[in-house]
Parts: C-alpha cells; sequence; structure tokens
C-alpha cells in the first residue's frame, strides 16, 4: 500500500512539473491557412493568425473628399499586388477621416481586381499596437508564404519609455534579412511623426547628443516612404460625404433639411469629419426607419 501512495504522489509531481514547464516553454506556433480568408488578426500571445470572414469595412465609392489620398495609396496598394515596388505608408492626421477606412478599402478593391485577371488575393493581417515588439515572429511566418501581405496597424503611436518602436524600426528596414519581399506595412496614426513631442524633447535633454537621440525617434516615421496627410475637411465637404451616404443608402430626406440636420449634428460635435457624417447617417437612417447594411 505504502509503494502504490509512493507511486501516486511521484505521478503527481510529475503531473505538476509537466504543468510548469508547459507555462514556461511556449506552445509550437498553429500552422496559418492563408486560404482560408484573406483578411486575418495576429494574436501574439499564441503566436497565431485568426482568420476574419467579415472585414468591417465600407466600399470605396463611400469615401468621399479623399480623392488625393485614395488615389495615392491605391497606386501603391496595386503595384505591391503585382510584384512591383511598393511603399510602406503612414496615414496620419485628424481622426474621423477615414484612414483605417482606406486601407480595408483598398484591399478590397485590389482584390477584386485581381479575383478578375485570375491572380491570387492580397491578404490584409492587423497587428494590435501592444503587439509591435511580435512582428520579427510574424515576418518569419510569412516569409515563406506563397502570397504577399499588407500587415496593418491601426492608431499607431508610443509614449512614455516605450521602446517597442525600436522593433519597428527594425522589421521595416534594418536587420540582416530585411523586410520579407513580399510584406508591406501600413499604419494610421494621429500623429505624423509617431511619438509626442514631450517625449522627443526629454531625450533632447537627456541625450549627451541630443540633436541624434531625436534623429532617432524622428527617424522611425522615415522608414515609411509613403507619407498620406489627412485634415479637417472644410462644410462643402462635410456635406459631400453625408450626401453620398444619402445616395447610397436610398435615403429620401429635402436636400436642404438634410443639409441643415447634418450641420447642427456636427455642430453638437465640435467636428466635421467621416465619422461624424457617418454617425449623422445612423440617426436619420434610424428615424426613417431604414436598414443600413
Amino acid at each position: 500500500m505504502a509503494e502504490k501512495s509512493e507511486i501516486a504522489m511521484l505521478g503527481e509531481k510529475l503531473d505538476n512539473l509537466i504543468a510548469l514547464i508547459a507555462r514556461v516553454v511556449p506552445a509550437e506556433p498553429i500552422a496559418p491557412d492563408f486560404d482560408s480568408a484573406d483578411a486575418f488578426i495576429w494574436v501574439a500571445a499564441e503566436r497565431h493568425l485568426e482568420s476574419v470572414t467579415h472585414v468591417n469595412r465600407v466600399a470605396m465609392t463611400l469615401l468621399q473628399a479623399v480623392g488625393r489620398m485614395r488615389d495615392t495609396l491605391l497606386a501603391n496598394t496595386e503595384r505591391f499586388a503585382r510584384g512591383l515596388p511598393a511603399n510602406n505608408a503612414l496615414l496620419w492626421g485628424t481622426r474621423g477621416m477615414g484612414k483605417s477606412s482606406l486601407v480595408k478599402a483598398s484591399h478590397a478593391h485590389v482584390n477584386d481586381m485581381l479575383a478578375k485577371e485570375g491572380k491570387s488575393p492580397l491578404k490584409l493581417i492587423e497587428i494590435h499596437r501592444e503587439d509591435i515588439e511580435s512582428l520579427p515572429s510574424l515576418m518569419n511566418i510569412l516569409r515563406p508564404a506563397p502570397y504577399r501581405f499588407i500587415i496593418f496597424c491601426d492608431d499607431l503611436s508610443f509614449d512614455g519609455d516605450d521602446a517597442s518602436y525600436k522593433s519597428l524600426k527594425a522589421v521595416l528596414e534594418g536587420g540582416i534579412e530585411g523586410r520579407p519581399a513580399n510584406v508591406l506595412f501600413y499604419a494610421t496614426s494621429n500623429r505624423r511623426h509617431l511619438l509626442p513631442r514631450d517625449m522627443m524633447e526629454n531625450e533632447r535633454a537627456t541625450a549627451i547628443n541630443p540633436g541624434e537621440a531625436v534623429e532617432e525617434k524622428v527617424s522611425l516615421s522615415d522608414r515609411f516612404g509613403l507619407w498620406i496627410g489627412f485634415h479637417k475637411c472644410s462644410q462643402e465637404e462635410y456635406i459631400e460625404m453625408v450626401q453620398g451616404y444619402v445616395s447610397h443608402y436610398g435615403i429620401e430626406i429635402d436636400p436642404q433639411t438634410m443639409e441643415s440636420e447634418a450641420l447642427e449634428w456636427s455642430r453638437t460635435r465640435g467636428a466635421r469629419s467621416g465619422r461624424v457624417a457617418w454617425q449623422y447617417i445612423q440617426d436619420l437612417a434610424g428615424r426613417s426607419g431604414i436598414a443600413l447594411d
């Protein structure tokens, strides 16, 4: 009996040891099934790509008053999808002006074009801001894949003592291997240089060579060959956005009433943007008994 008890205790200890090892040693990454979808979310903790069957996006035709920005990003994305040289892109500027919407709409537009030509689709992978340090692992997974990828990070910025921006710099252009030829990086941010002014000024004050310290911070944005700025829209552009939604969804409303209501709506929010226009349309459609697909 005593011998059986000792064996049971030994078995329990072994089980506990195996559980502890499992916590320390990361699990083998799950091999991605790139054929399962055209969009994925990077789950850094599991080194896993989770497929997204339905992407939350708007049609390219609904992105009004951003024609120049649209054409620039779309041309860059098309070149990359065709295997031609293209740049990493930073979409920066005013909130709610369609930066992330434009990235997702460009991806869909290019894939429609590729489908008509019988070519492999472009894959979109979203990485969360807090997972930037895991970019090298993601790159290693994508490098040998037979597809082309856009890695997309929404609302990218760095604060305080966050040093993960160095990982991003290395991935975009640095390192021995460099960025994989089948990968581009698109990011949106409210900041042109991705880092707050007080952070750069603090670096200047404490560095032995202040110029070099600030240069390293600013050089992160320089890794993006394409800068696309989004600025506050005019009243006319705002009304153009609203009208675009009204026409698309077939909402019947007197033009003067629509303009008056839309402007009042923007005044109560203290801003004019694509996001504010969409919020007004949601209210208008709700009052009109119209479902928005």
